[in-house]
């Protein structure tokens, strides 16, 4: 295996500047750990998964100054300063332990328990403790666990059950787990293993990337990699309403002489930004650019808190004043803890101490504003009836499936949009990496796109995507066109996404049928043998069988594959009404997700019998089954 000290001297090869510009993919101004992954393969070091996944992490433990999980140009400077030590692997397991905030330890990796390191943020475990126990306070199923001490590692062993990941990943998601698949009594290793199967699996399903976490370490409380998923769950919860066609008074952040479109097109991490900015121009204070640098010395705080705080003027509503008494305080610190003191009186004091205000923690204060959206958004839809309102009608449950997806596989850039995102391939090219579609990554056309020419640029990258499809995935793409990507052409684009899905779906029933092709026919004889042998008398003839919208033959391949997981109380066999049958559906996908099979299908994709996305139900399952025998 080769140590992070060979990866870094392998990078000396780059020159810093270009190196830095060729790694930045998506330019965003900041590598992140695929961007890095990239490089070492550029570098001739083709590593397995978990060995990039220690290098990085030693990376950005090492160099990431600002603590905000990327690494900025001086940082990536900084990695190519560390070559010229004469100990590198001396100098790395100082820095680290050097690290403000940062706690390390040794030999928690399954590869090595001597030699490795991981390191997490103290300031987070404090941060997502309180949000934790403040979000499941009154959940009568975690009595025994909450609430949990900020200041001790009680959050690595209270989620060590899967009980508390569950029911977070419903807090942010509802309805993402169904109630009735949690163990939560009387639990053994195995129930407490199906827990995490469960919480993985759906966390998965809501786009969290869980490709490199196993049950084992979360049992484990390994807290580089709890810390890292529970992160990604809190987020898809904080930013579930900050989307246009969610939040139609978004509209009022409209810049003059921009299209709606254009609006549309923003993550939520720029709405947020351009939301903070609104009200900041509002109060006649100079706008931020970042939630790190800008915010640090509190006063952008203050003027938000008071443009955002209840006047009183709607019925019931009672004023809330904000003091500015603190603001011209000299001590950094002490001003923000005034600040925080405000903010409690509008309930949003959550995620931030006035140390991670004070030294700018990017991902805390993301989450302190966003907080503070959710709750007082202070913003008023425009009386202009002109918009396009085809736009708002937000993304189907078909897309939402296809984009937490891609996310879950850990595709960068994070895709908020699905067409707008996919418009210069970048992120098909991926997928077809993933999934065995081999790339020419010198025919990509990587960003920064020029001013002039640009779109072409990105065209050119969708007419190579599409040539892929074609003549190396063998996809059927009749009729689909380079420009019908970039413009995002919704039938058009979902036809290819779905045969990636579909790709990597099978290409998983391969790997565990020692690449034997697999094919529908293949994948309902199985399902129909495996249904009679354990004398089942449900059977599916295709994947728009009738009798899947009862869930019934879903069910009953479950508990032939694992008997008992499905308890037979909970499901309902005649006389279903439309309700039964979602039920039914609600309880197949949490307990097919229970036993370990990667879900993304939705209850209503059974209820209505959606060959695409039941096909890959049960594929799933016939990988979990096949897991099994092997």
């Amino acid at each position: 295996l080769f140590s992070t000290v060979t990866i870094l001297g392998s990078l000396h090869k780059y020159k810093n500047n270009l190196c830095f510009h060729f790694t930045d993919i998506d330019n965003s101004g900041y590598v992140s750990d695929y961007e890095l992954q990239d490089l070492f393969k550029e570098a001739s070091l083709p590593l397995p998964g978990y060995k990039v996944r220690e290098i990085v992490e030693k990376i950005i433990a090492v160099t990431d100054s600002n603590k905000d999980g990327r690494i900025n140009f001086e940082e990536f400077v900084s990695i190519i300063q560390e070559l010229k030590s004469k100990d590198v692997s001396k100098s790395f397991r100082k820095s680290i332990n050097k690290k403000q905030g940062i706690t390390a330890i040794g030999g928690t990796s399954a590869i090595s328990s001597e030699g490795t390191q991981h390191s997490y943020s103290e300031e987070e475990k404090v941060a997502f403790v309180k949000w934790i126990n403040k979000a499941l306070e009154d959940d009568p199923d975690c009595k025994h666990l909450l609430p949990m001490n900020p200041s001790d590692a009680s959050l690595f062993k209270s989620l060590a059950d899967g009980i508390l990941l569950c029911k977070m990943i419903n807090f942010s998601q509802p309805d993402t787990i169904d109630e009735r698949a949690i163990n939560k009594k009387k639990l053994t290793p195995f129930t407490v293993s199906e827990n995490l199967n469960l919480a993985l699996n759906s966390a998965s399903a809501i786009g969290c990337t869980v490709v490199n976490i196993g049950s084992q370490d979360l049992q484990e409380g390994k807290p580089h990699l709890v810390l890292g998923l529970l992160w990604q769950i809190i987020k898809v919860g904080l930013f579930a309403d900050i989307e246009i066609s969610r939040n139609e008074a978004l509209i009022a952040l409209l810049n003059e002489g921009e299209e709606l479109d254009q609006l549309m097109k923003l993550s939520p991490e720029e709405l947020l930004l351009r939301w903070v900015n609104y009200h900041l121009a509002n109060a006649g204070w100079q706008k931020i650019s970042n939630f790190s640098q800008d915010i640090k010395d509190s006063r952008a705080y203050y003027h938000l808190l008071n443009q955002i705080a209840p006047k009183g003027d709607g019925f019931d509503e009672l004023p809330i004043k904000i003091d500015f008494s603190g603001f011209h305080d000299k001590n950094d610190l002490r001003r923000a803890e005034y600040m925080l003191q405000q903010a409690d009186k509008l309930g949003c004091r959550q995620f931030v101490t006035p140390a991670d205000v004070v030294s700018g923690n990017p991902k805390l204060n993301l989450a302190f504003v966003a907080n503070l959206f959710n709750t007082y958004p202070a913003l008023h839809k425009p009386d202009n009836s002109s918009y396009d309102l085809n736009l708002l009608e937000g993304e189907s449950k078909e897309e939402r499936t296809f984009r937490n997806w891609m996310n879950s596989l850990g595709v960068s850039p994070y895709v908020n949009h699905l067409y707008s995102d996919l418009s210069d391939a970048l992120i098909i090219f991926q997928l077809y990496d993933m999934t065995r579609v081999p790339v020419d990554w010198n025919h990509v056309n990587k960003p920064p796109y020029p001013l002039l020419g640009g779109n072409m640029r990105k065209i050119e990258n969708c007419n190579y995507a599409v040539e892929l499809g074609k003549t190396k995935a063998k996809f059927s793409l009749v009729g689909i066109a380079g420009h019908d990507l970039n413009e995002g052409n919704p039938t058009l684009t979902l036809a290819l996404v779905w045969q990636l899905m579909r790709r990597y779906t099978l290409n998983v029933l391969s790997d565990l049928g020692e690449g034997e092709k697999v094919n529908d026919e293949i994948i309902i004889k199985w399902v129909n043998q495996t249904l009679a042998k354990a004398n089942k008398k449900t059977s599916i003839t295709s994947f728009k069988d009738k009798s899947i919208s009862t869930s019934l033959p879903v069910l009953d391949l479950i508990d032939a594959i694992a008997p008992k997981a499905v308890r037979p109380e909970m499901v309902k066999r005649e006389d279903l009404s439309y309700e039964d049958k979602l039920n039914n559906a609600k309880y197949a996908i949490s307990v097919a997700r229970k036993i370990g099979a990667r879900i993304y299908a939705l209850p209503d994709d059974l209820v209505e019998v959606k060959p695409k996305m039941v096909m890959t139900v049960f594929a799933c399952l016939m990988g979990r089954g096949l897991n099994k025998v092997k």
